[in-house]
């Protein structure tokens, strides 16, 4: 039989109020306080702090507290991937990053999402999966759509929704998100 949790990661309908899942938030809650209140400050503890939180994660992953996030351990990223200040990653599926990717302060991604009936809405959610390349800078106060990848070496503009995928190497601005123009040609 399939559980909430292996339904939640493969983009099904899920109860969130399972109580494995219950449990792995908490967990991460506990994490998150020891992190974005004790600690505060990149330090030897906030570091391994955030190697629990985010296990798959390669060298070099800096969060500027406070930092929010459902589960961690459906965070995964390359080397050399900076989150500034404020950022929340609803990570309730599997949110892949690439390395050298940087996030300004106040950046949003989800991949939790809901039905658009009203009743199912009242007791099921799901989630869909988020990739970002290589080589990516998302500006600030951005909000990344569920379901959605953005290519390698993009620019996404500061306040900008991203709601369709970003081919590689592109300069997207604007609520929703439109490619300006190609990058690097």
């Amino acid at each position: 039989m399939i559980t909430e949790k292996e339904k939640m990661i493969a983009g099904e309908y899920y109860l969130a109020g399972d109580p494995v899942l219950v449990k792995d938030r908490r967990r991460a809650k506990n994490l998150l306080h020891r992190l974005n209140v004790t600690e505060y400050r990149m330090t030897k503890k906030a570091k391994e702090i955030i190697k629990e939180l985010i296990p798959n994660a390669g060298a070099n992953l800096y969060i500027e507290p406070p930092f929010h996030c459902d589960y961690g351990y459906n965070i995964s990223c390359g080397k050399n991937v900076y989150f500034n200040v404020n950022c929340v990653v609803l990570d309730c599926a599997k949110v892949t990053i690439g390395s050298n990717v940087f996030f300004a302060p106040g950046v949003q991604l989800y991949t939790a999402t809901h039905p658009l009936d009203a009743e199912l809405r009242k007791t099921l959610e799901n989630a869909l999966t988020i990739t970002i390349g290589n080589d990516c800078w998302i500006g600030g106060n951005s909000v990344i759509c569920p379901g959605i990848t953005i290519g390698n070496g993009c620019v996404i503009g500061t306040g900008s929704v991203v709601t369709k995928d970003i081919p590689d190497n592109s300069l997207a601005v604007g609520n929703p998100a439109k490619v300006i123009r190609k990058l690097n040609e």
